[in-house]
């Protein structure tokens, strides 16, 4: 099966949850305790966010290629990462 990987955006904002989002698949989201939670959320999020847009007979967008930047602030902390899945 072929694989994707895509670009995952990890933000947390004081002493909240991790939170994990796909820049390149709207409203495809995660949250949990930690970053090592946060990325197997995102991952399973990722595979049925692909999965339902096949079975609604869209084809899933090839992930975009980016230059990031981490950002840090004093009110949190955001970071990126790639998650790979079986497309």
């Amino acid at each position: 099966m072929k694989r994707c990987t895509y670009l995952v955006t990890l933000q947390q904002e004081g002493k909240s949850d991790w939170g994990a989002s796909v820049p390149d698949l709207p409203g495809c989201v995660a949250v949990a305790k930690t970053v090592d939670g946060a990325l197997r959320r995102i991952q399973t999020a990722i595979e049925m966010h692909l999965r339902g847009m096949r079975d609604d007979g869209h084809r899933p967008p090839t992930p975009k290629l980016r230059t990031v930047r981490p950002r840090a602030s004093k009110a949190g902390c955001e970071f990126f990462a790639a998650v790979q899945v079986a497309a």
